[in-house]
């Protein structure tokens, strides 16, 4: 049985140690304890079946069977093949020019070929100028696979021929592919016309690949149930002598668009259906895909004339002529399909279709609006003066300015002329439910000076294709709040609507702290409108809520700058004030800090001016914590100086200095030290490797000088070339640079390496004039790797070989990182500022160094430095003994 299997089983892949296994069954003795042969068959069918986990392999006990091969069906005489395809083809012109073709049997290629013009003329010719089609496989039951290519060819176009299939055959241990085909008696069908293939779960072999490869080069829609799961071929084969006989695949197919089959598993149908009802469904099907291109063009001219962003809907133009639409098979597919393809143009959540729940406005909006007398007391404000002389103001609804002029005297009696003269004022939106967006403009007055012509925002509406942009009053009837006193929203889940777009506003104006949780998200600013003749609606944003930096809002939920729970939002807005009244002295202190140590004083004063506009301008009011301090202040320092070493940190714990007095090591230490710091490598071409991770003191090196010596420092230097790898050095002490410097220049003259310019002096840098051991002198080639995290005196020691003409520098450009900043606490404050308080000048041409890191001479992958050096020197080396 193994070898059977071995020689025709269709995975064979599957089959390693499957002889042996067999093998060790026997020796077990268990099956030769079975004395009826069925029940040993069932046992063996089990077994096989169980290890290559394939059901088609099955074993049997048939003593009196008699292999009977029928004759190949081509080879039947013309006259029986008419009547057999008689029995097993049948169309129909249906309703609506709909063609009908149902196929028992799927004849071969020869027998094709055989019947081609009568084919033609009595069945194909019948259906091929039919405006769809619903091809039946429902009761094809058998037939051979190598027609399958050219039903599949009428159905796409002459080219470019398509690979629709590939079959793999043990016996012969042949692949065949199978291709479309370039030349077809008659007219094609082409690929644009409807089809609809039927299927049910006695559909089995060839119909079952026709079915399949129609469907994943989607070609047509698979309606009904799943198809049996047969095969490509399967043959019953004696087991020797015996009346026992094994039935295997023995050949498979792969299907190139899926790289899986339809064997064992079957054909599962796009739309599920019980098979009696398959002509029918799959004529409303029909009636679907031929509306798709009338309801695709009513969705466009829906979105081009309504919705407002009209700059991006040019884009959808192209994007929905080449959207693939051929799975859809109902409405909501549809809506599906194109609310992705919406979303990947425009990115906006607002715009959806769906398909019809209900009744609908066809567009109308409920009129909120209006409001009445009677609803008054739900409008009033409700006021409080808290301890601290702070401000509470709350109220559950936006009025209409209508409603607003006519409580005039008694909002400004109840509201604005008692909170005039608190220090701040909470505005309490939690349980604002919304209301009219006309009444922002007059809210959002009382909160800037009346003399000041502030921008609030901008609105476009796309069906009155009207942009209108809104400032401040200067007619509003109480006194105003002004704008410098600290204003603190506080919102909700139930935040929504009008309530939401204030506390937008008063967050992108800098006017305001937004505090609570995230808002409900309801505001769309849309409309939605029926698709005509479809159960299609399509909700659509009408108008563009535009702030002052020009971002157009969504409608997405308002993100406060602290986020609590919002039956903890009060208490925490007064932990915000009173951390807010630091805030001044606090930005006072680091300016200070920067104009006395930053190394440009110029631009720290520039820097420490912009802090105070910013401060007066608003822009501190969304900090509300030292963490969220720190980030502003860093990001403010870093974009006006240009400077990515400038950082605000904050820190609960002193932080300790990188420049504390180092330790001197002891003996006994200083081994341990120059094990840790330093790895040792001589390459092949005597080439020396030193990889060190740390700049250290030069005062420890010093210590540590001559274990360094002996351990690393005299295996490297009679090295024909050195790579020193600075890819993982981040950086340390610039102390130890000149020392470092000295042992790759000559010793006389002196080497200028670079000037450290400070406010109070410059103090030029050279090589020492004597250093422990040999040179490595200033001759031999010497190569650097750096990474993106070279930093610190590590890049400054690239950077002085590089300016030099030292070194060739290969990897990733370096961090950019200070050759040395200082840390210095702002106020009695837990933050801190790290300030370059030295700026290092070219030794050749006088200048600064650039912040931005050194550039490699040779851009590598940090991973791949090393070997890119080996490289450029085993070159070099070749170069050399070629005498070229």
């Amino acid at each position: 049985m193994a070898t059977i299997l071995l020689e025709n089983y269709c995975f064979p892949e599957n089959l390693v140690g499957m002889q042996e296994a067999i093998q060790q069954a026997i020796s077990s003795g268990e099956i030769l304890h079975i004395s009826d042969r069925k029940t040993l068959a069932a046992v063996l069918s089990a077994g096989v079946q169980g290890a290559l986990n394939d059901p088609r392999l099955t074993v049997s006990y048939e003593p009196n069977y008699i292999p009977i091969t029928p004759p190949a069906f081509h080879s039947l005489p013309t006259e029986q093949l008419i009547r057999l395809i008689r029995n097993t083809v049948k169309l129909e012109v249906m309703d609506n020019n709909i063609g009908y073709l149902r196929i028992d049997r799927i004849i071969g290629q020869e027998t094709a070929a055989k019947l081609g013009r009568l084919l033609h003329e009595n069945i194909w010719k019948k259906v091929v100028h039919t405006s769809a089609m619903i091809l039946d496989l429902r009761f094809s039951t058998a037939g051979e696979i190598s027609g399958v290519p050219y039903i599949v060819s009428y159905f796409s176009d002459s080219e470019p021929l398509l690979h629709i299939d590939t079959i793999y055959e043990r016996p012969t241990n042949a692949t065949k592919e199978l291709w479309t085909v370039l030349n077809l008696l008659g007219e094609r069908y082409g690929k644009t016309k409807e089809l609809v293939v039927l299927i049910s779960k006695r559909t089995a072999g060839a119909a079952e690949a026709l079915a399949y490869i129609l469907k994943h080069l989607k070609r047509a829609v698979v309606v009904g149930e799943r198809t049996a799961g047969g095969s490509v071929r399967v043959e019953k084969l004696r087991i020797g002598d015996s009346g026992f006989f094994i039935t295997v695949p023995v050949a498979r197919s792969v299907n190139p668009v899926t790289g899986q089959s339809w064997e064992v598993t079957g054909v599962s149908p796009s739309v599920p259906v019980n098979p009696k009802e398959a002509i029918a469904k799959g004529k409303s099907l029909i009636a679907i895909r031929k509306a798709i291109p009338k309801v695709v063009k009513k969705v466009l001219d829906i979105i081009k004339r309504f919705y407002a962003f009209k700059d991006k809907t040019p884009g959808l133009l192209n994007l929905l002529g080449e959207t693939d639409l051929s799975t859809v098979v109902s409405e909501g597919d549809l809506a599906a399909r194109l609310n992705y393809e919406l979303q990947t143009v425009f990115e906006d959540p607002r715009l959806n279709i769906k398909t019809l729940q209900g009744s609908s406005d066809e567009g109308e909006e409920p009129d909120t609006t209006t409001e009445t007398r009677s609803s008054a007391d739900d409008l009033l404000f409700q006021l409080e003066i808290l301890s601290g002389n702070i401000g509470y103001l709350r109220f559950d609804r936006f009025p209409t300015p209508t409603f607003l002029i006519e409580l005039e005297d008694r909002v400004k009696e109840k509201v604005w002329r008692p909170v005039k003269d608190t220090e701040s004022l909470i505005i309490d939106l939690r349980y604002n439910s919304g209301g009219s967006t006309e009444a922002l403009p007059i809210m959002l007055s009382y909160m800037f000076d009346v003399s000041s012509d502030t921008k609030l925002f901008t609105i476009y509406d796309s069906i009155q294709n009207t942009t209108v942009d809104f400032h401040t009053l200067r007619n509003i009837s109480g006194p105003s709040y002004g704008s410098t006193k600290g204003v603190y929203v506080l919102t909700s889940y139930y935040t929504a609507e009008a309530g939401e777009e204030f506390a937008y506003l008063m967050q992108s104006l800098h006017r305001g702290t937004v505090v609570g949780e995230i808002t409900s998200g309801m505001l769309l600013h849309s409309r939605t409108f029926l698709v005509e003749e479809t159960r299609l609606e399509i909700t659509i944003p009408v108008i563009n809520f535009i702030d002052i930096h020009g971002e157009c809002w969504l409608g997405g939920g308002v993100v406060p700058d602290a986020i609590v729970l919002a039956e903890d939002a009060v208490e925490r807005t007064h932990e915000i004030i009173a951390f807010h009244k630091d805030i001044p002295d606090l930005l006072d202190e680091a300016g200070d800090l920067l104009e006395a140590h930053y190394t440009v004083p110029e631009v720290a004063a520039k820097v420490n001016r912009l802090l105070q506009s910013k401060l007066k301008e608003g822009f501190y009011r969304s900090v509300v914590d030292y963490e969220s301090l720190a980030s502003q202040l860093t990001a403010d320092l870093q974009e006006t100086s240009g400077d990515h070493r400038l950082h605000i940190f904050n820190c609960e714990v002193e932080p300790e200095s990188l420049h504390n007095i180092p330790k001197i090591p002891s003996p006994e230490e200083a081994g341990i030290i120059v094990d840790a710091l330093f790895k040792v490598e001589m390459l092949s071409g005597n080439i020396g490797y030193l990889r060190f991770d740390m700049m250290e003191d030069i005062k420890i090196l010093q210590a540590i000088g001559l274990r360094l010596a002996e351990a690393v420092w005299s295996k490297l230097v009679h090295t024909d070339a050195l790579i020193i790898d600075l890819r993982y050095n981040t950086g340390g002490y610039s102390t130890a640079i000149p020392l470092l410097c000295t042992y790759f220049f000559d010793a006389q003259p002196l080497k200028h390496l670079y000037t450290i310019y400070t406010e109070a002096n410059a103090t030029k840098v050279t090589t020492l004039p004597e250093v422990l051991g040999q040179r490595y002198g200033s001759q031999k080639d010497i190569y650097v790797l750096t990474s993106h995290i070279t930093g610190s005196a590590a890049e400054a020691f690239a950077r002085t070989l590089k300016d030099l003409k030292r070194a060739t520098v290969i990897g990733e450009p370096t961090i950019g990182g200070a050759l040395s900043s200082g840390t210095y606490q702002i106020g009695n404050s837990i933050l801190y500022a790290s300030i370059p308080n030295q700026a290092v000048l070219s030794a050749v041409t006088g200048k600064a160094w650039s912040v931005s890191g050194v550039e490699p001479h040779v851009v590598a992958q940090a991973s791949d430095a090393l070997n890119v050096a080996q490289k450029i020197i085993g070159a070099k080396l070749q170069k050399i003994k070629s005498g070229k």
